[in-house]
């Protein structure tokens, strides 16, 4: 195992290098606030800048660090992300609905841009574009395919890149072709959180972070949160915490399915490696039910790929030799490489892959962003701060469906071992 590690091997987020996680001391904890926000990762920190710049007092709470959860640990790659497609959508739905779900995942990839440009975050905001990488020659017919048959008023710019001139896009032959997605983009997670943290600040909220949230009750028109610390009373409260939901909502925790998702970072690449292995800084994504995703780091230096690689949750060090293995498996020429970081990080699935936002009992909340959620969670979350300031824009049509759940599910995946093991199975047989 050693060999495999660099001198300086870490297990914390290679983000983290650049934008370490923010020492914020112990703020006092107010007695009362308008608005108080359970979680600071993308999804709270866009719902209190809403509110404190819409003249809310604003208390941000976290179990943690400021962003320590997944919303400094993902891998930057942005998409329109919403899993499900027109046709499934419009089976569940309804046409016009799958229509309004759909188009949310177009407004978030448009406002994640139009957000970072108005607020002048330094974050390697990029739009490369994506090359979603089939894994069987099936699965490559039907990418060409959905690109050829786009709904109208749905459509996205992408060209189909067959097996053949594959290696303009990436440097392997293990894949037979794809899909490029153009407007798909690219950013520093670290660094965007940090810049959201900063402005969340300057904006008047305050931050408190090791402050974990022991329950939430209602008290009489408002809420009185216990933590860690003592009781807050708040009028409204947004629950933001994903991945990360715990005993406090045990309605939301019925609801989102926590996954160990695991990234490794290589040490630094020679140029005309990196060069011919991923030419391009396109992110990239396979058609895998279990998927890798992978890209060249904001200054192509290393390659971060990421997957999940054991049916259970792991250790990174111990993640980190598989995905290595899986990434040497695509690329030979990176036999010799070491890593420098292996991390993970829960995401939020649902029983639906759809995000949900609205509210329940009195609680605003946005959560289960499917392993999707860069641009996403910050969407959801200005949406749900708006909601809380009465304003018509805060509503969407991700608040209009079902949140669903499962017999017998309190928040412990105990079926995920089995769902990956025959996930990996289809995946095995080309589907």
């Amino acid at each position: 195992m050693a060999d495999i590690l660099t001198s300086d091997f870490t297990t914390d987020p290679y983000w983290w290098d650049r934008s370490p996680r923010p020492d914020l001391g112990a703020p006092p904890l107010p007695k009362a606030v308008d608005v108080a926000v359970v979680g600071s990762g993308y999804t709270g920190l866009c719902a209190a800048l809403e509110v404190a710049r819409g003249g809310r007092s604003t208390l941000v709470l976290d179990a943690r660090d400021a962003g320590w959860g997944c919303s400094s640990r993902n891998g930057g790659q942005i998409s329109t992300s919403i899993k499900p497609d027109y046709d499934s959508l419009a089976r569940r739905h309804g046409p016009d609905a799958a229509f309004a779900i759909l188009k949310e995942g177009h407004n978030a990839l448009a406002w994640i841009e139009a957000f970072v440009g108005a607020e002048g975050i330094d974050c390697d905001f990029r739009v490369p574009g994506r090359f979603h990488a089939a894994h069987s020659a099936r699965t490559y017919e039907r990418l060409a395919r959905s690109v050829g048959n786009q709904p109208n008023g749905l459509e996205v710019p992408a060209h189909v890149v067959p097996r053949a001139e594959q290696r303009r896009e990436l440097g392997t032959d293990a894949y037979h072709g794809g899909v490029v997605y153009e407007k798909h983009a690219s950013l520093d997670p670290g660094r965007f959180h940090q810049g959201l943290l900063d402005r969340v600040l300057a904006a008047g909220a305050t931050v408190v972070p090791h402050c974990a949230v022991t329950a939430i009750e209602r008290d009489g028109a408002g809420h009185r949160l216990q933590t860690a610390r003592g009781p807050v009373l708040a009028r409204d409260v947004v629950v933001a915490t994903n991945g990360y939901t715990g005993t406090p909502t045990p309605w939301l925790r019925r609801r989102v399915i926590p996954i160990g998702s695991y990234i490794i970072a290589t040490e630094p690449l020679a140029k005309p490696v990196m060069d011919s292995l991923m030419p391009t800084d396109r992110i990239v994504s396979d058609s895998r039910k279990v998927v890798y995703y992978y890209r060249p780091s904001p200054d192509r230096t290393r390659i971060l790929f990421g997957g999940r690689v054991t049916s259970g949750e792991t250790d990174p060090r111990h993640s980190g030799a598989l995905l290595r293995h899986d990434l040497v498996k695509l690329f030979p020429e990176l036999a010799e490489v070491r890593i420098s970081h292996s991390w993970m990080g829960f995401v939020a699935y649902t029983f639906d892959t759809l995000a949900h936002s609205g509210s329940r009992d009195g609680l605003h909340y946005a959560m289960g962003y499917c392993g999707s959620g860069v641009s996403m969670a910050g969407y959801l979350g200005t949406r749900a701060g708006q909601r809380v300031l009465g304003k018509p824009e805060g509503q969407t049509a991700l608040d209009r469906i079902a949140f669903p759940t499962r017999p017998l599910y309190t928040g412990r995946p105990w079926f995920l071992g089995a769902t990956v093991a025959a996930y990996r199975w289809r995946d095995a047989l080309g589907f």
